[in-house]
């Protein structure tokens, strides 16, 4: 069993109408999505400078 499968499912959240947006709210919307995928790729990095030390170690 993995640990996964007790935690419950989340739904995605729906994507938002984004005809109905203003053209200045579109732009703070990119500018939030893009602050987002920022932070995310900053997080890849540290995990991957952390998995390469770790297998920098049990390298033989």
């Amino acid at each position: 069993m993995e640990w996964n499968d007790l935690e419950p499912q989340k739904e995605k959240p729906k994507p938002k109408n984004l005809v109905e947006m203003s053209i200045a709210a579109l732009g703070e919307y990119i500018d939030e999505l893009q602050a987002e995928i920022a932070r995310a790729e900053a997080i890849i990095k540290s995990k991957e400078a952390a998995r390469d030390g770790a297998e920098s170690v049990f390298k033989s």
